[in-house]
């Protein structure tokens, strides 16, 4: 079993996030000795840094380590997607962010969406099959993409991560930490395979 503290973690988020869903897994990731490192795509408002969404209007910000672009999914153990309503759904819309879920998730690393971001493993064709759950609001989207989906805190499917809202962030970070230890999940595969 590796140990967090060799596990190098991406969170892949853009304009829009739930700032808790970013920050809480950001901070207590780093707290657990793990490298967490940022990405956004180059369509963000600005370079060097991603806008959360506060209720009504943009929140805080946070420093991007890299371009989307740029990552290559060998470089890391982890792949976390933060919520909220507007950056998981301008993210779905960009092809390297698809292709970089489906890499994590095709090589068997841990693959973790809370709250909305869950639409990506809907897009990345990830879900079918799989028990998940999510924010209330797209449960009928997971179980038309074939999700099991179910109301619980945190639900796990080999590696497959899956939370409801910033009400369940410690359970999520836990089992985050508990399945980047647990190393790879040889046995999953994609719906189309």
């Amino acid at each position: 079993m590796p140990d967090i503290k060799q596990a190098k973690i991406l969170i892949m988020v853009t304009d829009g996030f739930e700032q808790s869903e970013l920050m809480v897994p950001q901070e207590k990731l780093l707290d657990a000795g793990a490298t967490v490192e940022v990405a956004a795509p180059k369509s963000r408002m600005k370079s060097s840094k991603i806008y959360g969404w506060d209720k009504t209007d943009w929140g805080k910000t946070v420093s991007v380590d890299k371009d989307i672009e740029d990552v290559n999914p060998t470089d890391y153990d982890a792949l976390v997607l933060p919520g909220g309503q507007i950056n998981p759904d301008k993210l779905r819309t960009e092809p390297k962010a698809i292709e970089i879920i489906r890499a994590f998730y095709s090589s068997g690393k841990t693959v973790a969406a809370i709250c909305h971001a869950p639409w990506l493993l809907i897009e990345a064709g990830v879900i079918k099959g799989r028990k998940c759950t999510s924010y209330h609001a797209i449960k009928t989207d997971m179980i038309n993409a074939g999700g099991q989906w179910r109301d619980e805190a945190v639900v796990t499917d080999q590696g497959l991560i899956t939370s409801r809202n910033p009400g369940d962030l410690d359970a999520f970070v836990s089992k985050i930490i508990e399945e980047a230890q647990e190393g790879f999940h040889a046995g999953r595969r994609m719906a189309a395979e």
